[in-house]
């Protein structure tokens, strides 16, 4: 069983006076080489996800997925109830009647890709986290109101301590500190 370090480094925080800065300095920080960041904005900004360098998510694979498992099961399930356990003739109709069927297809394919998008999603983020160390600094609580931050996290197989805090204060960043894990 490991110990983790109580007072190891998560990562350096810093802010940035506007979009347009946060944008430029995400801009930066990727042509630098740095992997392991992210930005933080009271909005979602147009065109942080490029500037970041973001692959596209795999969210709606995962959604696409879980719908075709709910539309082939709901085929499978009312043609095995409907055609082979208990064949009911229900006013001369044919045992497969397809037009009567597409509620419950509709619905299971719906429920299973709501499925697909809400526990993807979880998995995706890492959620369930029930704390995040950038909690702990008394200047991310603005990122909800009026903050605009990029976090450069240690795990960054280029991190060093000095370079990043350069880094960010050459590009104009304020507030600059050092992110410890609880």
């Amino acid at each position: 069983m490991s110990t983790v370090n109580k007072n190891s480094v998560y990562g350096i925080l810093a802010e940035v006076r506007n979009p347009k800065e946060l944008i430029d300095i995400a801009r930066l920080v990727n042509k630098n080489g740095y992997k392991k960041y992210d930005t933080f904005s009271p909005f979602p900004i147009h065109g942080i996800d490029k500037a970041m360098n973001l692959q596209k998510s795999k969210l709606g694979w995962i959604v696409f997925s879980h719908g075709l498992i709910g539309f082939t099961g709901a085929i499978a399930m009312i043609y095995f109830m409907m055609v082979y356990d208990y064949p009911l003739n229900i006013s001369g109709k044919p045992f497969m009647n397809i037009p009567a069927w597409i509620p419950v297809i509709f619905e299971l394919t719906i429920l299973l890709s709501a499925f697909g998008a809400v526990f993807g999603m979880f998995f995706l983020n890492g959620l369930p986290k029930l704390n995040h160390p950038l909690f702990t600094s008394e200047n991310f609580k603005k990122a909800t109101d009026d903050g605009f931050f990029i976090c450069i996290e240690a795990d960054d197989p280029q991190f060093d301590r000095e370079k990043v805090e350069k880094l960010l204060k050459d590009a104009g960043a304020t507030n600059i500190e050092t992110v410890h894990e609880d």
